[in-house]
């Protein structure tokens, strides 16, 4: 916006130490007077001689000196202001060339301001940190759309790879390449529909309402139970009611992507999974645990990573986009929650998400 430039906050700050010198100084001489006035009689005799003055006389010796004194305490009030000015400015000046740095792209320069705590040190503090929170974010982000640029760069070359197949061998059998390009198709569609899910969690853009977490555990586990059966793993659900307020379909969503990643990730035959809610303290937890393969401390951190997989089987059916948890970190960040990723001694992760309670 171009707006019309202005005096400097310099030059206003020592326009107002110089006025005030000025005000005040102005105030102590008409004290003065005002004293000279009250105990100096009408016609005085000062010293010897015929002479007798009077109060003409006096201001007429006051006003030149009183003028002089003034004219040195406006000299002295725009010398003094505009350096004291200065000197009080210089943090602001050292604050605005690095908000200019990083308007530019330059996120990694830092302020680091020196000297005791005062406004201008937690300022120049505060944009610190919100330029350490924005260059880790645009690191993410950066990194983030290079794995989903190569998420779905693979399913359309491998669709690609199919139609070249088919075209150059007229004879290949259409309903295989039909069942493949519709694999490759709904792969490239869930990726698709997680990424958009993805940018509504960030962007907060959802309504929110009461929602029990218990409800939602009972719904999933229903829903996913025929995944379960065919895979062998059994799952049980327990828990209090765990009233939060936020997004249902963003929840479910969460609670679906935690329950369905437990059922995959999981053992081949034989295994469990365990959905448990609890309110504690001021907040309440949805648990999801389930057995597995063994998992190194290093690996679960990673976990929550977009595209990060926590086993080798990426290309097994209904094994995902690489995006379950990550989706679930950030609809627990947008609803003032977070997520927590636990290895089990005997194998399998532990997570749980916390949120905040519902009020009564």
């Amino acid at each position: 916006m171009d707006r019309p430039r202005g005096l400097s906050v310099r030059l206003k700050l020592t326009l107002s130490y110089a006025g005030f010198l000025m005000v005040a100084g102005a105030l102590l001489l008409a004290t003065v007077w005002v004293f000279l006035l009250r105990y100096v009689p009408d016609r005085a005799s000062f010293g010897p001689g015929p002479f007798t003055p009077t109060r003409s006389d006096l201001l007429d010796a006051f006003a030149p000196r009183a003028a002089q004194a003034l004219v040195f305490l406006l000299v002295l009030g725009l010398v003094g202001g505009w350096f004291l000015a200065g000197r009080m400015l210089a943090p602001l000046t050292r604050i605005t060339n690095a908000t200019r740095r990083a308007a530019t792209g330059s996120l990694a320069h830092r302020i680091d301001m020196e000297g005791r705590q005062d406004e201008f040190r937690e300022l120049a503090d505060a944009f610190d940190a919100m330029l350490a929170r924005l260059e880790a974010h645009v690191a993410e982000q950066q990194r983030f759309a290079a794995n989903a640029s190569h998420e779905l760069r693979t399913p359309l070359a491998v669709t690609q790879t199919l139609l070249d197949l088919a075209r150059k061998d007229p004879t290949r059998d259409s309903a295989e390449l039909i069942d493949r390009l519709y694999a490759v198709n709904a792969r490239a569609i869930d990726l698709t529909q997680a990424l958009l899910l993805l940018s509504r969690a960030d962007q907060g853009a959802f309504s929110t309402e009461p929602v029990d977490l218990s409800l939602l555990a009972e719904e999933v586990t229903e829903t996913l139970l025929p995944l379960a059966e065919q895979r062998g793993i059994t799952i049980e659900t327990s828990g209090d009611i765990t009233t939060t307020v936020g997004s249902p379909s963003l929840l479910l969503q969460m609670t679906t992507n935690l329950v369905h990643n437990a059922i995959v990730h999981n053992l081949p035959d034989e295994g469990s999974v365990w959905v448990t809610t609890a309110v504690q303290d001021s907040g309440v937890a949805l648990t999801v645990e389930n057995t597995g393969e063994q998992l190194g401390a290093q690996l679960v951190t990673t976990l929550a990573e977009p595209f990060r997989r926590g086993t080798d089987r990426v290309h097994a059916d209904h094994s995902g986009v690489g995006l379950g948890l990550a989706i679930v970190e950030r609809i627990a960040a947008a609803h003032d929650g977070s997520l927590t990723l636990a290895a089990r001694p005997t194998g399998g992760l532990s997570v749980t998400v916390r949120l905040p309670l519902a009020p009564a």
